[in-house]
């Protein structure tokens, strides 16, 4: 991302980078560049949000897709029945959770590496922690599966729930009323 100052006067020029620096591009390299009374701010830290978009772009593509898609319904169908609401965790849930890992991380790792040169798992993974406000809920939802078993249980809970016709009911809650005063 860069963001571009137009500044009029040596102490806009300083508040404006200090609004950068401040709440905009924190942690980010300020370059200060001077054109024909214009100053502009750069940031130098776009190229690693651009890289980290890319990916999130990527695993948003990936997790669309009709293979990962297939593959995550059959695991959930496999297992959804082991899992129930209660505190405790079963001895069984620890090798459910490492096949899923096995299975959808590693398709999802290897579907990266094909389309993005480079691509590093652990890397990726250290600058989501650093990112995590910036992924949608969904996506962010779906990674923590892979490495918090407490959201990979509450995803196979909250299937289970659905299959079941346990879901959550809105349809009580609406209640649709005329706009016509009359009435």
């Amino acid at each position: 991302r860069y963001a571009f100052s137009r500044c009029r006067g040596s102490s806009d020029f300083r508040r404006n980078v200090r609004a950068i620096n401040d709440g905009y591009l924190l942690g980010g390299i300020v370059e200060m560049q001077n054109l024909e009374e214009e100053d502009f701010a750069v940031s130098k830290s776009s190229d690693a949000h651009a890289e980290f978009d890319m990916v999130i772009g990527n695993i948003e593509d990936i997790i669309m897709e009709e293979e990962f898609q297939h593959l995550q319904q059959c695991f959930m169908e496999k297992y959804y029945l082991e899992f129930d609401e209660s505190e405790e965790n079963k001895l069984s849930y620890t090798p459910i959770f490492n096949e899923y890992i096995e299975v959808l991380e590693k398709h999802l790792e290897r579907q990266l590496v094909e389309r993005i040169p480079g691509f590093n798992m652990d890397a990726f993974t250290h600058s989501l922690k650093q990112h995590k406000d910036e992924v949608s809920g969904d996506i962010l939802d779906m990674l923590l599966t892979f490495t918090d078993f407490m959201a990979f249980k509450e995803m196979f809970i909250d299937y289970r729930a659905e299959k079941e016709g346990r879901g959550l009911d809105l349809s009580t809650g609406l209640v649709v009323k005329s706009l016509n005063s009359d009435l």
